[in-house]
């Protein structure tokens, strides 16, 4: 147990690189503006890459299966607008129900997830993707279409922008909490062990009488609670929650679980690999935003859009780890 344990603090090749880049990254952006190896910005990173960390958490353990949860933008969505909608659902006094109605309307979607993949052996990215779609409709279904009409509840506000210990932002210490129950389970639990042997070969853990169509299910279910817990934040961040509020979360939770080593086919990956790709992800954001590239483009007439610029070097991060770690597991074989 110790010894796994270890393996997860341990930092791989990728992992090195990852923060390797990171630290390039910072004195890059030094060079640009001063400020970046200041304290107050590199607390400040980490408090947006906390938003980020979260639902790469939940990311990672559907990685580690072999699979892909392409709902996680409108998971993100219904967790933020059923958390600031509860108050209206069920009345005054029932603000404390706000949160934990929010995070279990994201799970009933991760357990529609599981339900699909596990048990009607669907493709996972093909049914997740089919499940987002609906997910989208019943919340503009629910909102006419508009802008939500309700805000945040206090509790939510202060745990998207306080600080419980002074100098620690409350998102960096519940990604902190999620990250070391993560941890814990992946290393000290019958289920983490499954969860790598399930990635690395699913007949053979099922022919050893594991029922490995509920280990399945059960990280697409935290998946979901993962996703719309940073919805419960983003909308507490934003004071309300909003259309589309996790689309720019799909493509950054994959690359950061994949940049920091995990194998998008499954069986491989750590922990302190995905932390590493969430910082190093929000930082390439935070440099992106700074020394816009898109200008570039457009010395050569081409009209391009910063977002547009982030998703194609997301993209290209996504194929590349593919095509290395795709390349490594058909060589192992």
């Amino acid at each position: 147990m110790a010894a796994a344990t270890l393996a997860q603090f341990r930092p791989d090749k990728a992992t090195v690189i990852a923060f390797g880049c990171s630290v390039a990254l910072l004195l890059v952006g030094a060079i640009a503006q001063p400020s970046f190896l200041s304290l107050n910005y590199l607390v400040q990173q980490l408090q947006i890459a906390s938003f980020l960390g979260v639902v790469a958490t939940g990311m990672m353990l559907v990685i580690l299966l072999g699979h892909i949860d392409l709902s996680v933008p409108w998971a993100i969505g219904i967790g933020g607008m059923m958390a600031t909608a509860a108050t209206s659902f069920f009345g005054a006094g029932t603000e404390w129900f706000a949160i934990p109605f929010g995070i279990l309307c994201g799970m009933a979607v991760g357990l529609v997830n599981g339900i699909g993949v596990a048990y009607l052996r669907a493709p996972s990215m093909i049914f997740t993707l089919g499940v987002n779609a609906v997910a989208q409709g019943l919340m503009v279904y629910h909102t006419g279409g508009f802008a939500p009409p309700d805000d945040a509840i206090p509790l939510m506000r202060e745990l998207a922008v306080g600080r419980l210990i002074p100098g620690i932002p409350n998102p960096l210490l519940i990604w902190i909490v999620v990250g070391a129950g993560t941890v814990f389970m992946l290393t000290r639990t019958t289920l983490g062990r499954r969860i790598y042997a399930v990635g690395n070969k699913e007949r053979a853990v099922f022919l050893s009488g594991v029922d490995a169509r509920l280990v399945v299910l059960i990280c697409f279910v935290i998946s979901g609670a993962c996703a719309a817990a940073c919805g419960v934040l983003l909308a507490g961040w934003a004071n309300r929650s909003y259309q589309a509020m996790g689309d720019v979360y799909l493509l950054p939770s994959i690359a950061a679980v994949v940049l920091g080593g995990a194998n998008v086919l499954g069986g491989k990956g750590t922990y302190l690999g995905t932390v590493a790709g969430v910082i190093l992800i929000t930082l390439l954001q935070s440099i992106l935003s700074v020394v816009q590239p898109q200008q570039i483009f457009l010395q050569f007439g081409i009209t391009v859009s910063a977002e547009a610029v982030r998703q194609i070097a997301f993209g290209i991060v996504i194929i590349g780890m593919l095509l290395i770690y795709g390349r490594e597991r058909g060589l192992s074989r």
